[in-house]
């Protein structure tokens, strides 16, 4: 004697989703996304770059006033999202310079004491036309034009 045969056991009649089955495509799911705009995202980033300053299509722009950087004094500011120093020259001049070292680019800094454009990193000195006085620096400091107008001090965004 046989027994009578059973109905397939079809989960498809069934709608319903488990608890268990529920958190592990909920965390799949979940992971998927993760990555996906972990890897999106520098992609995006990258070929949408940010916007520039007004000072990079060869506009000034106002860095600081007269009064902020008095004679001898000098500074390191933002001009088309790269660093320029402008200083006030014992002449009574102001200087604007890339303050991007041309030995391996890093930041520069005005030397109060000693009256030069220092970098930290190797020890190289620039005079305040941007001439390299020693260290390994390859080439002259970029010089940018500077304007000083209604006691504001001006660096217009592309090199002179």
């Amino acid at each position: 004697m046989s027994k009578p045969a059973e109905p397939p056991d079809d989960d498809s009649q069934d709608p319903s989703v488990s608890r268990r089955g529920f958190l592990k495509y909920g965390l799949l799911g979940f992971s998927g996304l993760a990555t996906a705009a972990g890897v999106l995202t520098p992609i995006v980033a990258y070929l949408w770059p940010p916007r520039l300053s007004r000072g990079a299509t060869g506009g000034s722009v106002a860095v600081a006033s007269t009064v902020d950087l008095p004679l001898g004094q000098g500074g390191v500011f933002s001009v088309a999202n790269k660093p320029v120093i402008v200083i006030h020259t014992a002449g009574g001049d102001y200087v604007g310079l890339s303050a991007t070292c041309t030995h391996l680019g890093c930041i520069l800094f005005w030397n109060v004491e000693r009256q030069v454009i220092a970098c930290p990193c190797h020890e190289a000195y620039f005079n305040t036309a941007g001439a390299v006085i020693s260290g390994p620096p390859p080439a002259p400091l970029e010089v940018y034009r500077v304007q000083v107008e209604d006691d504001q001090i001006y660096v217009e965004g592309g090199q002179s």
